[in-house]
């Protein structure tokens, strides 16, 4: 049972984070939190990655650890492959999600830097 509370618990957290990452940046009152939510992403991917290799992400690591005790064997290495792939039931090529998960990322951090400095820039300046 508590297992199963974890598998949907990481399903809708892991989800949510995901998408805030990718839309955080677009709301004022949002931006500060993107900020980090983003450099945890970041912090995750590009730090803790150079032990456990590029990419890593703890948040996917308990959910895999998880599912495994509930007895699915997940064939997916993207936490978004994975999600493409229950949600729409479409297998892409795992290549192509990580591209395309590595350009979103990207675009979200900058837009993100960008809009935060452009508003403490704005508060300096009234």
């Amino acid at each position: 049972m508590w297992y199963q509370f974890l598998n949907v618990f990481f399903f809708v957290f892991h989800t949510a984070f995901t998408l805030f990452n990718m839309v955080g940046w677009a709301f004022r009152s949002t931006r500060k939190w993107h900020l980090i939510t983003i450099f945890l992403t970041a912090f995750s991917w590009f730090v803790l990655g150079i032990w456990y290799g590029w990419g890593y992400c703890f948040c996917t690591d308990w959910h895999w650890a998880v599912r495994r005790k509930l007895g699915f064997a997940d064939e997916s290495n993207s936490y978004i492959h994975f999600l493409i792939l229950k949600l729409t039931g479409i297998n892409l090529s795992e290549k192509l999600v990580g591209y395309g998960t590595l350009i979103i990322f990207l675009l979200s951090l900058f837009l993100s830097a960008f809009l935060n400095w452009k508003d403490r820039y704005k508060r300096q300046m009234s």
